[in-house]
């Protein structure tokens, strides 16, 4: 038995045609449609990058733990799982996470894996001197922002692309052991993640209509371009989708040319999707796990069953995947899992699991029963407590500082540590979920989310199965506390936020504070984060309205304060307003 995994990153289900996508033609889509199981209610769980390939490897959901960061000495990994029981497992992405210093430990649970190099400003080639960089609608400019345009000179061609490459190298890893028994490859793409960087031949003739700056990396923030604006960065979506498309269907090129159909399991799938303009957002992270960017496509081949050109409706998760690739092979599941294979559900769609658990590391904490949709946010505006537990102490681009390390204690095991004791320190979210407050839909009947409900039995019983599957997980207290969720007993009336929150609700949903509405004066909320940190009585100023801008320079010291508010519905006119004058006292 074999079996190949494609994994694209930021892949939005709603503009697949397997899902009612109509914007952009993509064949090899729709022909893996046909030749596979479409899964209509599959969801993330740990997000976003790293947290979701933790789950891959562990099977478990991760983010009330630590935030992005390594596999731990302590995790099962599925890719590792199959090597030892004799399943050649293999690599190939260009998926620069996997070679930081947050991401560090997953390469190398397989067999053999190859690195193709070049995206989102992977620190690939050298250049002194500044790259060429157009006028461009993106805010943030950081490090990744100049190292993503030196590396664009040496992709000048569809052939040199880290896509293509990725694509090329497991193409000669299914050649080369196309004849050969019990392998498992990856084939990791890391489009169409942003920036959005493809060829003239996958762009529509109607994208040279746009005549605006440069613009295919959207910031994380909310939309303040005109819709013209906003339509150029979806095409260029699009014309990275067709290229994945192209890519896809070499894959299904291949499995028809090595008749793979008859013993090779393909699994489709992503790590989350992507907001382009979407209720009035750009990306992921910085707003709630919305729909577009948490309900994921997937599709499955598995020759045992053979079904092909069919649906299912139950709900599944990215944790589910790697427990199905034991399964196929034949390789126990761990006791720490908490995914379950898909065989059952495949031949004859018997349910795997009631509810799935999703969100991010200090952000709302959420859980679905594939029908309704429950975000809890934390029950104060402090966002607290929030701890790190972790034997692996990085960050996505960085080790833990002494700073962070100074107060860290060593605590007890968790139940699926093996016995070892954890490393908490104490940690912070992006943003606050605090900001938007709890919601609760119905994707029934609002599958937008444009309706949040206010429902107080509807929420009781979500409640109640966010906090069995918080158990489950063996999440630490502070999250209950921090969550205002009893660690034991039932969870009652007095515990619900929704109607005590809905005042943030209402105010994450409204729109951006008008730039022109603040005096363009330095220093002023229209100066740069880190000159204002750079003196005494600016920066007291801006800490005094602000007091997270000390720890937010590194990210986003280029942006200005009210360009954060535009990222942060708690920055709101009143907190700009303040700083104005606080910054023009004399």
């Amino acid at each position: 038995m074999k079996a190949i995994v494609v994994l694209f990153d930021s892949l939005n289900r709603r503009f697949l045609p397997a899902y009612g996508g109509d914007q952009v033609e993509l064949p090899a889509f729709e022909r893996l449609a046909e030749r596979s199981v479409t899964f209509d209610t599959c969801y993330g769980g740990s997000m976003p990058c790293m947290p979701a390939r933790r789950e891959l490897h562990t099977g478990r959901s991760n983010f009330l733990h630590r935030s992005w960061g390594p596999l731990e000495p302590f995790d099962d990994s599925v890719p590792e799982l199959l090597r030892d029981a004799g399943v050649y497992t293999h690599l190939v992405t260009d998926h620069q996470h996997y070679w930081e210093d947050g991401g560090a430990t997953y390469h190398n649970r397989f067999s053999t894996y190859e690195f193709l190099r070049g995206q989102e400003g992977d620190r690939w080639k050298g250049h002194v001197a500044d790259p060429d960089i157009p006028e461009s609608v993106t805010w943030l400019r950081r490090g990744a922002w100049r190292q993503d345009w030196v590396n664009r000179a040496y992709m000048a061609t569809i052939e040199d692309h880290s896509q293509t490459k990725t694509v090329d190298a497991g193409l000669e890893f299914v050649a080369t052991n196309a004849a050969a028994d019990s392998w498992m490859l990856q084939i990791e793409c890391f489009d169409p993640h942003e920036p959005f960087f493809s060829y003239e031949e996958h762009k529509r003739p109607s994208a040279a209509e746009y005549t605006g700056p440069h613009f295919d990396w959207p910031d994380y923030r909310r939309v303040v371009e005109d819709e013209a604006t906003v339509e150029h960065a979806r095409e260029e979506y699009f014309s990275l989708l067709r290229f994945c498309d192209q890519s896809l269907a070499r894959v299904l090129d291949a499995m028809d040319e090595h008749d793979l159909w008859e013993d090779t399991m393909l699994i489709v799938c992503t790590d989350h999707g992507l907001l382009l303009g979407e209720r009035g957002w750009w990306g992921k992270n910085v707003q709630p796990w919305y729909d577009e960017n948490i309900h994921t496509p997937l599709f499955v081949w598995d020759p045992r069953s053979g079904a092909a050109g069919e649906r299912r409706d139950a709900l599944v998760q990215t944790l589910d995947l790697g427990p199905t690739l034991l399964e196929f092979f034949g390789v126990p599941l761990t006791s720490d899992m908490e995914g379950r294979p898909l065989s059952t559900l495949l031949s004859d769609g018997s349910p795997i699991r009631e509810t799935g658990l999703f969100g991010s590391f200090g952000g709302h904490v959420c859980i679905t029963d594939g029908r309704y949709v429950y975000m809890r946010s934390s029950a104060t505006a402090e966002n607290a407590p929030l701890y790190e537990h972790t034997l692996m102490p990085t960050h996505l681009h960085s080790r833990f500082t002494p700073v962070e390390l100074a107060d860290a204690e060593l605590v007890p095991p968790f139940p699926f540590t093996k016995n070892a004791p954890l490393l908490r320190t104490r940690g912070f979210g992006v943003g606050s979920p605090y900001n938007f407050g709890t919601l609760l839909y119905d994707i029934e009947s609002d599958p937008a989310q444009l309706e949040p409900l206010r429902d107080p039995d509807l929420e009781l019983r979500m409640a109640g199965l966010l906090v069995e599957a918080m158990r489950q997980n063996s999440a630490p207290p502070s999250q209950f506390e921090r969550l205002g969720l009893p660690v034991e007993g039932p969870v009652g009336k007095e515990h619900l936020l929704v109607e005590r929150q809905w005042e943030q609700v209402q105010r994450g949903l409204g729109g951006v504070v008008p730039a022109d509405e603040f005096e363009a004066v330095h220093p002023g909320v229209h100066t740069p984060i880190v000159e204002l940190m750079a003196e005494e009585a600016t920066r007291e100023a801006l800490v005094a309205v602000i007091p997270a801008a000390a720890r937010m320079l590194n990210w986003f010291g280029s942006l200005t304060p009210w360009q954060l508010s535009v990222m942060n519905p708690a920055i709101g006119a009143s907190s700009l307003n303040e700083l104005q004058q606080r910054l023009r006292q004399p």
